[in-house]
């Protein structure tokens, strides 16, 4: 069968053949490894997809979306993207600012930040920042401070925090019955992020603190709304419709998969409202976590990334701004990151490691942790896609790393190649 040419264009569906991959073999051990997962419920369901070369090979949505089986996954159905969000939010928008001649990657946090020109994270750079290897501590559990601690009150959320009803003050809705106070980002999640420790030596440390930042950056930078530029500037022009914060908004619920039963925070189903907790008291529009989608619609910003910047003849992002993006920053300081990618470990440890053995050291990506999974191999031309939402019903559910479920599939992805 005749190989099809690299396609630059829109993502299109092919044979795994015409791409150069054994098909039996792809879809025998993707279809094996997610009933391994399912029956020993690391998730109730998942969508995988994978394209060669622009061109979609594999595409299947397994399972439920609950463990009680009354609704069958579609491909068509969104999933929480988590931590992928990095990649997906602030990330093309900082890549497109930087082509622009806005963002300066040696700039210091305080340049673009000027109330934190007197912390300690005043002179810290940008290029550091988002490689993680800038000193800053890997997150705070900003939801700790609206409750008492103390009998008799314990567990109670404290004054000014929130309502169960919304209002001009109580704006913010985090959950279908429960709002925050509209001031509490820049009263105590600020605060808590300027006042933060430093750690004490540079090196590689994975920290969502800055990406709380990012967006008021991009909106400094842009005059417009976080998310109506990312929609406007990315996700429309791609037609990736189902990148959204907030799907509850759009979306009919049975379309949206479910994730934790939040029994100490939220106290409730989470169900169209983003897992991360510090996400949700932003109203769930933030960079370190809050988007949602489905396998193709996050295919088509990863395909434009592998294609160098281009999608279906329109140009996002320069080729030369991708490759500085993607590559690995602080190699030489044992740092595997991108500016905000992840890469393969420097050196393989089949223990530790969350892509193939086989993955090239120019491959990027991201994990999520409601059980998501995104990589792009430039070597081969290869994207794999994983969405599930190990989180439900509880975050204590563990199996999908004791199974090694992602780095499996991502593995007999390459030996389907071979």
């Amino acid at each position: 069968m005749k190989k099809l040419p690299p396609n630059l264009g829109k993502l299109q569906y092919a044979s795994p053949e015409q791409l150069g991959l054994n098909g039996q073999v792809l879809k025998d051990s993707i279809a094996a490894v997610i009933a391994e997962g399912i029956e020993g419920k690391a998730f109730p369901g998942a969508q995988v997809l994978v394209a060669k070369d622009g061109y979609i090979v594999y595409h299947e949505a397994f399972g439920s979306h609950t463990y009680d089986k009354l609704q069958t996954l579609q491909k068509t159905d969104l999933y929480d993207l988590a931590s992928i969000s990095k990649i997906t939010t602030a990330l093309p928008a900082l890549m497109k600012l930087y082509d622009e001649g806005k963002f300066d990657l040696e700039a210091t946090l305080a340049d673009y930040v000027p109330k934190l020109k007197k912390s300690n994270k005043a002179d810290l750079k940008m290029r550091p920042i988002l490689a993680h290897h800038a000193r800053l501590q890997a997150w705070i559990a900003y939801w700790q401070n609206t409750v008492h601690t103390d009998w008799p009150k314990q567990g109670q959320f404290k004054r000014k925090t929130f309502k169960r009803d919304s209002s001009r003050r109580y704006s913010v809705k985090v959950s279908p019955d429960l709002w925050l106070h509209r001031k509490y980002f820049k009263r105590k999640i600020f605060k808590a992020i300027k006042d933060s420790p430093l750690n004490e030596e540079a090196g590689y440390k994975y920290s969502g603190l800055a990406f709380y930042l990012f967006p008021k950056i991009i909106e400094d930078l842009t005059h417009t709304d976080f998310e109506t530029y990312l929609k406007t500037e990315f996700y429309r022009p791609l037609e990736a419709h189902t990148l959204t914060f907030n799907p509850w908004r759009y979306y009919s619920l049975n379309q949206i998969v479910p994730t934790e039963k939040d029994t100490f925070f939220r106290k409730t189903q989470l169900h169209g409202y983003v897992h991360d907790e510090g996400a949700a008291m932003i109203g769930g529009v933030n960079a370190n976590a809050g988007l949602f989608g489905n396998a193709m619609d996050l295919a088509k910003l990863m395909q434009m990334y592998l294609n160098g910047g281009v999608y279906d003849g329109r140009r996002y992002i320069s080729e030369t701004t991708v490759k500085e993006f993607t590559r690995c920053q602080y190699c030489e300081e044992g740092n595997r990151r991108g500016l905000g990618f992840d890469k393969p470990l420097i050196t393989y440890n089949a223990k530790l490691s969350s892509t193939a053995k086989d993955a090239s050291p120019e491959s990027y990506g991201h994990s999520g942790y409601t059980g998501t999974f995104v990589w792009a191999d430039p070597k081969y031309n290869l994207l794999y896609i994983f969405l599930s939402n190990r989180v439900y019903p509880t975050r204590n559910n563990s199996v999908i790393y004791k199974l090694n479920i992602r780095p499996r599939i991502h593995e007999a992805i390459y030996q389907a190649m071979e």
